[in-house]
């Protein structure tokens, strides 16, 4: 079962229940895939009004970018899921000779680095997507400068829902393990904070001036 099929009611139902999946970051993804469609939006209710033809080319670029996030934001809460399910399924591994305790401690390993990279690219194209939002918001239709707030919103919990998921995957790891995402890390937290504040900002001023 895919959660791209699923109707809100069921998709909201899993995550309250007590299994392990879907959980955070799945949530995260979706949150993404929210935070582009309304970004879409307001790219699509600028592009053609000639009153805010300086904001056009902000919402073209939004577009490129948010376009494939529609998708990929629910390929992410489906990816997190199984990535999880791998990690449950490795703890499970039976564990009564050294030989199968090796093959199980990797394939423990391997799983929570692959349940740690599935947040990381969630956190990433959230990143991507927030550094947009402040122009948006700026150069857009003003008509719908809430909405890009919201989407602000919704791609920060994204990010730091997926950076939660990564750290809490990787502290379970030998330091060898996910470098490149370790040494990323504190990058996108900050680089996510500035562009919240940014976005924020953004937001408030329009708002104010209206």
């Amino acid at each position: 079962m895919s959660w791209a099929d699923v109707t809100l009611r069921e998709f909201q139902n899993a995550l309250a229940s007590s299994e392990p999946t879907p959980g955070g970051g799945s949530a995260a993804g979706v949150a993404l895939g929210q935070a582009a469609a309304l970004a879409k939006m307001v790219a699509n209710l600028t592009l053609g009004n000639d009153k805010y033809a300086n904001g056009w080319s902000i919402a073209e670029s939004v577009n490129a970018v948010v376009t494939p996030l529609l998708d990929e934001g629910l390929n992410l809460a489906q990816l997190d899921s199984e990535a999880f399910d791998a990690v449950v399924a490795g703890f499970k591994m039976p564990k009564a000779t050294d030989e199968e305790k090796t093959i199980r401690r990797e394939e423990i390993r391997n799983s929570m680095l692959g349940a740690a990279k599935v947040p990381y690219d969630t956190a990433c194209y959230a990143l991507d997507l927030m550094k947009l939002l402040p122009d948006l918001a700026t150069y857009g239709n003003e008509n719908a400068v809430s909405d890009v707030g919201v989407a602000g919103l919704l791609a920060s919990a994204a990010l730091k829902g997926a950076i939660f998921n990564i750290e809490i995957n990787l502290n379970s790891l030998p330091e060898t393990y996910g470098v490149e995402m370790r040494n990323h890390l504190p990058t996108l937290s900050k680089e996510g904070k500035i562009h919240s504040r940014l976005c924020m900002e953004a937001v408030r001023k329009i708002l104010s001036d209206e």
